[in-house]
């Protein structure tokens, strides 16, 4: 079963992918896809509100911060890992948990990641918001941090995540039932 999206200009048939037993949702896959990726960088950009900094959280969401970076002429974004390397000191870390993914996880960022941020204006950017578990950690990590959310920005919102009114995004993406219908 997939759903036809139409997003930035262009469409893709997302493949539906089940996460309970009557419940499924639209499989939203940035990696590999660069005319995606830069197309809704390019749509997100335009809609940016003013900020110092972009954070996300690993991994959908790099390309795609990436991209944007380039496009609004910023050098260096924030990412939040999934676990501490070892490169990184001084970590700040919150737990989350995704519609993704099965157990919960803990995002982490870099001591000097945070201090980057520090009485910055930053902007939350992820791919896709359903539940809003991930942002409300990457918003914690944030304050943690000290410094002030801009904003969040997303390409889809997920089933109710599209009645929001404190994020930005290009196009609600439905849940889908046992049969693959919109819900």
């Amino acid at each position: 079963m997939t759903y036809k999206l139409n997003v930035a200009g262009i469409s893709r048939d997302l493949v539906l992918c089940p996460i309970g037993e009557d419940l499924n949702i639209g499989a939203f896959i940035l990696f590999g896809d660069v005319e995606l990726t830069e197309r809704c960088a390019e749509a997100l950009a335009k809609l940016a509100p003013e900020h110092d900094v972009l954070i996300t959280a690993e991994s959908k969401g790099i390309p795609l911060i990436h991209a944007m970076s380039r496009i609004l002429g910023e050098n260096r974004y924030v990412l939040a890992r999934k676990s501490v390397k070892l490169y990184m000191h001084d970590v700040i870390e919150c737990k989350t948990q995704s519609i993704t993914t099965a157990k919960e996880q803990t995002l982490y960022i870099n001591g000097d990641d945070a201090e980057f941020m520090r009485g910055k204006r930053v902007l939350i950017v992820d791919d896709v918001i359903s539940t809003g578990g991930s942002l409300a950690s990457l918003e914690k990590l944030v304050t943690m941090s000290g410094g002030t959310i801009a904003g969040k920005m997303t390409i889809l919102a997920e089933g109710d995540a599209c009645l929001r009114d404190d994020i930005i995004f290009l196009e609600k993406l439905p849940l889908f039932n046992g049969e693959g219908k919109p819900i």
